[in-house]
């Protein structure tokens, strides 16, 4: 069994794909996962459980949408994988400065560095991107809200699905992997 962190795409934002975490709970529990923590309302899950991250994002995915009607991708990464991520941070000084706008944009794929190169020509404002293995490191000086360095370009760009969390949900998702 392996310390596993699950991070689900685009859930309970702005009243869209709602699900509480107590089924969510009950999802990995009834795939027989076990000691399964939720962390905020935004779909992080940390559990034990056996399988690459390829697999259980698979399974998960399947299940959600059968036994929850849940359409939405999971990206999962180890505890090793997870301290890796903290540890190759590019942007140590934002991190401590500023945690709520390093955003961390956890992808299915690591990208090519052509498609690193046309994603940094593409932002128009005060944003900076690096890309590390199957993670993008992003600060959003003015707020991801206020940019227009969207999901939806930085997955058009990159060549992936992702999903991102500030530099305080990866601490505190962290700390549960540390247990």
């Amino acid at each position: 069994m392996a310390s596993l962190a699950a991070l689900l795409r685009a859930v309970n934002l702005a009243g869209k794909k709602t699900i509480p975490m107590l089924a969510l709970r009950e999802l990995f529990e009834g795939l027989h996962f076990t000691d399964v923590r939720t962390l905020l309302a935004s779909g992080n899950v940390v559990f034990e459980g056996d399988g690459s991250g390829d697999a259980v994002e698979a399974l998960l995915k399947k299940e959600a949408e059968r036994r929850l009607g849940l359409s939405t991708e999971f990206f999962v990464r180890t505890a090793a994988e997870w301290r890796s991520i903290i540890a190759r941070n590019p942007f140590p000084d934002a991190a401590k400065r500023d945690p709520g706008h390093l955003l961390v944009v956890f992808l299915k794929t690591a990208p090519r560095a052509p498609a690193v190169k046309a994603l940094q020509a593409a932002i128009t404002g005060r944003e900076t991107v690096r890309t590390v293995g199957k993670q993008a490191y992003i600060i959003y000086p003015d707020g991801v809200g206020n940019s227009r360095l969207t999901m939806a370009r930085i997955e058009r760009h990159l060549g992936s699905p992702g999903t991102g969390r500030n530099w305080n949900t990866v601490l505190k998702v962290g700390a549960l992997l540390a247990g």
